[in-house]
């Protein structure tokens, strides 16, 4: 890991803070892989036709470092993706513990990526896993929409981490 120094504005005044960037996923693959399986719900935002930021908490599963997101087929984060495919997540705990990610979202046609991911979500003890048969009957249903995320940065930091004297760790592909 090597350390680098990214600037903060604060008011009236520059910061600085210490980040580590972290030169392969595999540096935080654990402590990520934690973290997004305790808290499992993630603020999502979207920027839609019009311009405007939307919110709204989603359930990501991660393989490694891509994540997916089942929803459904006509919602209006598909329309936003259309429209601008990257993404922001925010997972927070009262813990303080954070994770954010900025990826780029796509949907995932391919019937084998639906149905594995189905299986993935079936099979994953809860919290990070749930029956998506709750919502649609099947991975093959038009209805249900996957979404990959192929991340561009992720950040492990958090008040908890950071009072412990912590930098925050960036990975970037």
């Amino acid at each position: 890991m090597r350390a680098a120094i990214q600037r903060a504005a604060t008011v009236g005044a520059a910061a600085y803070v210490a980040v580590v960037r972290v030169a392969s996923f595999t540096e935080i693959a654990e402590e990520f892989q934690a973290r997004v399986a305790r808290i499992a719900w993630a603020t999502v935002a979207t920027v839609g036709p019009d311009g405007a930021p939307r919110t709204r908490i989603l359930h990501p599963i991660w393989e490694d470092h891509v994540g997916w997101i089942g929803t459904t087929a006509g919602s209006d984060k598909i329309r936003h993706l259309g429209h601008e495919p990257r993404v922001s997540l925010t997972y927070w705990d009262p813990e303080q513990d954070n994770v954010h990610v900025e990826a780029v979202a796509t949907v995932a046609g391919d019937q084998a990526d639906r149905d594995r991911i189905w299986e993935l979500f079936a099979t994953t003890e809860p919290p990070l896993g749930y029956d998506p048969a709750t919502f649609w009957p099947g991975s093959a249903d038009p209805a249900f929409a996957l979404l990959r995320l192929d991340p561009t940065r992720i950040e492990l930091t958090g008040l908890r981490h950071r009072s412990s004297g912590r930098a925050p760790l960036v990975w970037r592909p």
